[in-house]
């Protein structure tokens, strides 16, 4: 075997495994309020969510392109050696990888899409390869700060108009029919971080294929194989659980009712939709999720928001593209000194 060939092979075994850990670090995004109202036992909910997150992962390939485009300069250090181009690649994921294990294990609910585009622009930097900075703004730092925002304010607006319309309703009756929702509104919201999060392993994929010369950069679309293997990796990973960002997430930042996880979720699922299709910009599912809790719980009053977890929270995201960039970036400088040029 040459060594372009295993360094293809390696980088997409790798990026599926990025994939898995992205569906474990993120699986509680989309279940969690939902287990934390009782609407669904925790393996239920996981398996919801891991057979959507496939289905989701088949619904679109815009997010992957653009995930794509991010390093422009990528044909022209893969057309001067084909090893350095896998290099790039390997690095960014490494970057990635790590972030989200560290964030898993500390339970920190960090944006796994954003750990893979630090990653991007951190080995871009790091070795030389042009950077497209106006995708970068108008499809990552825009939409990074614009779908938090949406969640925040669209699950507070819904929860008020859940409060408004219900507002002789029996509790009891009113939370129980919320529970039964919650089914509807979490299963969305998986749909919507299978369509989202899967596409973003794709595009990293394709960049693989392409240094190899097993894809051309010319040709737009996304192989169907790569398109069921990312929609794999990240079912399998969702099937694994993340209890302990689950933890964090439905009860730390606040203990939920069902209608505010349904105002939540439905918030959260829509935003997720509009920047995926509309948009074709890689948002962060956790970003948008733990904000729409955040305004739907600030309904109760805004002192029943535990806001010092939800600071650790923000810092953790504001972190998450330079702390991925430098890892990758240390990557490509180690990996570069072993991996022939």
């Amino acid at each position: 075997m040459d060594l372009v060939l295993g360094l293809v092979i390696a980088t997409v075994v790798i990026a599926l495994f990025f994939d898995y850990t992205n569906g474990f670090h993120d699986a509680a995004n989309a279940i969690a309020t939902s287990v934390s109202t009782r609407a669904l036992t925790p393996r239920l909910a996981l398996a919801m969510a891991a057979v959507l997150n496939f289905v989701g992962a088949l619904l679109g390939v815009g997010v992957a392109k653009t995930i794509k485009d991010i390093l422009s300069g990528f044909d022209k250090i893969t057309a001067e050696s084909q090893s350095h181009a896998l290099t790039v690649v390997l690095s960014a994921l490494v970057g990635a990888i790590v972030w989200n294990l560290i964030t898993w294990y500390f339970g920190i609910p960090s944006s796994s899409s954003h750990a893979l585009i630090g990653g991007l622009i951190g080995v871009g930097l790091a070795a030389g390869v042009t950077v497209d900075w106006d995708k970068v703004v108008d499809k990552v730092a825009i939409p990074m700060i614009l779908s938090p925002a949406l969640g925040f304010i669209g699950a507070f607006l819904i929860m008020l108009l859940i409060m408004w319309v219900f507002r002789r309703a029996n509790p009891h009756t009113v939370n129980r029919g919320f529970r039964l929702s919650q089914t509807v509104s979490a299963a969305a919201l998986s749909l919507g971080h299978g369509l989202q999060d899967a596409q973003k392993t794709m595009g990293v994929i394709v960049l693989a294929l392409i240094a190899g010369g097993y894809h051309t950069s010319v040709n737009d679309d996304i192989p169907l194989w790569v398109i069921l293997a990312a929609a794999g990796a990240i079912s399998l990973g969702t099937m694994s659980g993340g209890m302990r960002i689950m933890r964090t997430l439905g009860r730390r930042i606040i203990a939920l009712d069902p209608p505010r996880g349904f105002a939540a979720e439905s918030t959260a699922a829509i935003v997720l939709y509009g920047m995926a299709i509309g948009a074709h910009a890689p948002v962060s599912t956790t970003h948008t999720m733990t904000s729409a809790i955040m305004g739907a719980g600030a309904t109760k009053r805004f002192s029943a928001v535990r806001w010092g977890v939800a600071r650790g929270i923000i810092t953790a995201w504001v972190i998450t593209i330079p702390a991925s960039a430098a890892v990758a970036a240390l990557t490509y400088m180690v990996l570069h000194t072993f991996i022939p040029q």
